[in-house]
C-alpha cells in the first residue's frame, strides 16, 4: 500500500507540474523554480566567463551582439504580445564571443549565450548567425535547463520507487535491477528528451530569427556546412543530438511553414544582410564595370 502511494504521490506531483512551452506549445516537466534555476546557473557563468579567453576579433564580436540582440528584442515582444511578460524578467541578454576553435555555442538560463569563435568560420552572413544564435535563444525561452533539472529529479524519484519495491531481494537482483534502471533511464528517458529538446530549439530558432527579420532558409545551408564539418558517425540513439540528416530534414519541412506563418517579417530583398551597399559600391567603379560589360 506505501509503494502505491508513493507512487500516486510521485505521478500527482509530476501532472500538477506541468508548463506549456512557449511557440511550441509542449506540455513540459518543471519541478524546480525559476529561481533555483537561474540561481545554479548565474554562478556557473560568472565562473565560465571569469576564466573564458574572450575574444579579440572586434567585427565578429560586434556582429555576435548585434544578432543576438535583435533576436532577443523580437523574442521579449513574442512573450509580451502572448501574455508572457512575467517571463520577460528573467532575461538579463549576455552574448559573448570567446576565442576557443571549437565548432560550438551554448546558452545558460536567463540569456546567457557563449559562441566559439570556431563556429564563426562556418558563419557567412548575419543570418546563418542568427540561426545559431535563435536556436540557443529558444533553449533560454523553452527553459530546457529547468526541464532537464526536473528530468533529473523524476529520475531519482523514479529510483526511491525501485528500491523500495526490489528491498529485501538477493543482492545480485539489486544490483543487475540498478543497472537496468541507470541504463534505461540514460537511454530510454534522458537522451531522447535531449534530442527532443534539441529539435525544438532548431524549429523555435526558426521562428524567433525570422520575426528579428532574418531569412530563415539560411538554417539549411547552415546546418550542411555542420554537417560536412561535424565527422559525426555516432549512432543517434546514442546521442544527445538528432543526426545531422535528421536535422536537416526536420528543417526542410519546417522552413516552409514558418516562412507561411510569419512572412510579414521575412526580410525584403533588397535589405537583407548580404553586403549589398559594399557590392554596389564595388559596381560603381569602372573596373567592375568593364568586367561586367564583358560579361554581357
Amino acid at each position: 500500500m506505501k509503494k502505491i502511494l508513493l507512487l500516486l504521490t510521485v505521478v500527482a506531483t509530476m501532472l500538477s507540474s506541468c508548463n506549456k512551452v512557449p511557440i511550441s506549445g509542449r506540455n513540459q516537466l518543471n519541478l524546480v523554480s525559476d529561481s533555483e534555476v537561474l540561481q545554479a546557473s548565474l554562478a556557473s557563468y560568472k565562473e565560465f566567463i571569469s576564466k573564458a579567453p574572450i575574444s579579440t576579433q572586434a567585427v565578429q564580436s560586434e556582429q555576435v551582439t548585434r544578432v543576438g540582440r535583435k533576436i532577443a528584442a523580437a523574442t521579449e515582444a513574442y512573450l509580451n504580445a502572448n501574455g508572457l511578460s512575467d517571463q520577460v524578467k528573467n532575461f538579463a541578454w549576455e552574448f559573448n564571443l570567446v576565442r576557443d576553435a571549437q565548432i560550438n555555442a551554448f546558452c545558460m538560463p536567463g540569456g546567457k549565450i557563449v559562441v566559439y569563435e570556431g563556429i564563426m568560420n562556418l558563419v557567412s552572413s548575419d543570418d546563418e548567425l542568427a540561426v545559431v544564435l535563435g536556436h540557443e535563444v529558444a533553449h533560454a525561452v523553452a527553459k530546457h535547463s529547468n526541464e532537464r533539472m526536473s528530468q533529473q529529479k523524476a529520475l531519482e524519484y523514479g529510483g526511491a520507487i525501485l528500491g523500495s519495491i526490489i528491498k529485501g531481494q538477493s543482492q545480485q537482483t539489486q544490483s543487475i535491477a540498478a543497472q537496468v534502471f541507470g541504463l534505461g533511464a540514460n537511454y530510454g528517458v534522458m537522451l531522447p528528451f535531449s534530442r527532443k529538446h534539441e529539435t525544438e530549439a532548431d524549429d523555435m530558432g526558426l521562428v524567433l530569427m525570422t520575426m528579428a527579420g532574418y531569412n530563415p532558409d539560411c538554417a539549411l545551408t547552415f546546418w550542411q556546412k555542420m554537417s560536412a564539418n561535424s565527422g559525426n558517425n555516432k549512432l543517434e540513439i546514442l546521442s544527445t543530438h538528432p543526426s545531422d540528416a535528421s536535422r536537416i530534414a526536420n528543417l526542410q519541412k519546417k522552413i516552409p511553414q514558418v516562412k507561411q506563418q510569419f512572412a510579414a517579417y521575412l526580410p525584403k530583398p533588397a535589405t537583407t544582410p548580404t553586403g549589398t551597399k559594399s557590392s554596389t559600391k564595388n559596381t560603381s567603379k569602372k573596373s567592375s564595370t568593364k568586367k561586367t560589360g564583358k560579361k554581357k
